[in-house]
């Protein structure tokens, strides 16, 4: 400390203007550390309250009725697949959708090659079906026993309003690409303000993007990554399980389940989130306002081929040729580009 001639340094009146200084930048340091470190340190651990919900079923896809529920896409992708969606009529002919007591089959035509009149030139036969219903929020129970996989495939199951894109957002479930070895991929997609940058999640996936925002990274909204197993043939062997998506206003959250460990309470048609431990990925509305940012939203399931995604990262994917000449000229390779599915059950808050 500086202070003037012999007078006592603890008396401020001595004390000289860079004593006055050093004084005031401890202070500061002492105001930070105080005042300002607490506050960062609670923004960093907010959290949405995540207290249980008594579900009641509301929907449920099930038996031979499982596509009554939904509306064909027919035409060109718009993502620009490699694809020409077929409506119901046409994907019973080709027998790309069919269903029994147990299960709903999804598929990729395998039936046209370079010989076949008219061929897949053009793009292959496929299917895109959307829930004839919209949901606001929900907990969904989505029973998956087979994912399709195979280069040049590019297989979703998710959630959004098709003609309020991106305003309404998009929630991704389920979602991989080509030999799909990389595991599932659960994504939002949303108009500006939706991030889950810095914030506390609790999940047992991977963080790839955090700006959910459409118009950043190439429309890769903000995804988690699930293990290896989650999606593709490492799943189809140990015949698929149990996937839950649970939306409401405090998050998004998402769970995998192996068909060996379902909640008994899923078995039991009486689901409780709050006992299942972290979530395969969470969304939380920290710095995402759910409730304005997801709305009206259908449930969708389709098989795009090369597209946006899929042929964007073909190159990279160890697949042969280009995406297109090999979806086009390869039928038999899309042997196991197929969803099949057991009951898809949509619970409301009671």
């Amino acid at each position: 400390m500086v202070y003037a001639g012999s007078e006592p340094w603890w008396k401020p009146k001595y004390w000289r203007k860079r004593t006055w200084a050093i004084v005031g930048v401890i202070v500061a340091v002492i105001i930070v550390i105080v005042v300002v470190v607490p506050v960062k340190v609670a923004e960093a651990n907010r959290y949405p309250n995540y207290s249980k919900l008594n579900y009641a079923l509301a929907d449920e896809y099930s038996g031979t009725t499982f596509f009554d529920n939904f509306d064909y896409f027919i035409g060109y992708d718009p993502a620009q697949g490699f694809v020409h969606y077929v409506p119901k009529e046409q994907a019973a002919q080709l027998n790309l959708t069919y269903a029994s007591e147990s299960t709903a089959v999804l598929k990729v035509d395998t039936s046209v090659g370079p010989g076949s009149e008219p061929d897949a030139s053009t793009g292959r036969f496929s299917v895109r079906v959307e829930s004839k219903r919209q949901y606001e929020s929900g907990l969904f129970i989505f029973d998956v026993k087979h994912t399709p996989f195979g280069c040049g495939t590019w297989p979703a199951l998710w959630l959004t309003d098709q003609n309020n894109w991106p305003d309404n957002g998009e929630i991704d479930v389920m979602e991989a690409v080509n030999q799909a070895t990389d595991g599932n991929q659960m994504t939002l997609h949303t108009t500006k303000g939706c991030t889950v940058s810095g914030v506390k999640r609790k999940m047992t996936g991977s963080t790839l993007k955090t700006n959910c925002y459409n118009g950043t990274d190439d429309n890769a909204g903000c995804g988690v990554g699930g293990p290896s197993d989650s999606f593709g043939e490492s799943y189809n062997d140990v015949q698929g399980g149990i996937v839950a998506m649970e939306w409401r206003d405090q998050g998004i959250r998402m769970w995998q389940f192996g068909r060996d460990a379902v909640p008994a309470d899923i078995t039991a048609k009486q689901p409780d989130p709050s006992s299942w431990g972290e979530a395969a990925a969470d969304f939380p509305n920290t710095d995402c306002n759910v409730a304005s940012h997801f709305r009206n939203q259908s449930i969708i399931a389709n098989i795009d081929l090369c597209g946006q995604y899929a042929g964007g990262v073909y190159a990279q994917s160890g697949c042969p040729s280009n995406c297109t000449d090999y979806v086009a000229n390869n039928p038999s390779a899309f042997e196991n580009a197929f969803w099949e599915f057991g009951a898809f059950e949509i619970y409301q808050a009671k």
